[in-house]
């Protein structure tokens, strides 16, 4: 988990990825489409992607891709990220988070 940590330290958003993963490309577009430009860590790229991944599962993702961190707290998947989204939550939070600036 301390990796965790370190990659997400200083970064407004940042989202754990897979290039196959279909619901990661929607995660990114999404939060992307705000004007936002997270940070992107494809885990089947980066070298100790299976150890992040399990990190993440420790830390409560489930499913553990994509999982999204907003003012480095750990927001969740795609489900917590859409519920934000539908509550009109979502940009505000990239907003406190100094993600995007509208």
């Amino acid at each position: 988990m301390e990796a965790v940590t370190r990659m997400v330290a200083d970064r407004p958003v940042v989202i754990f990825s897979r290039t196959t993963c279909c619901m990661s490309h929607t995660i990114k577009t999404l939060i992307s489409g705000f004007g936002a430009n997270p940070t992107v860590y494809e885990l089947d790229e980066i070298q100790d992607g299976q150890q992040v991944e399990r990190a993440l599962q420790q830390m409560g993702c489930k499913p553990s891709i994509p999982a999204v961190f907003i003012g480095q707290q750990l927001i969740g998947g795609p489900n917590q990220i859409m519920t934000l989204q539908v509550k009109n939550q979502l940009v505000p939070m990239l907003m406190r988070a100094g993600a995007i600036w509208i």
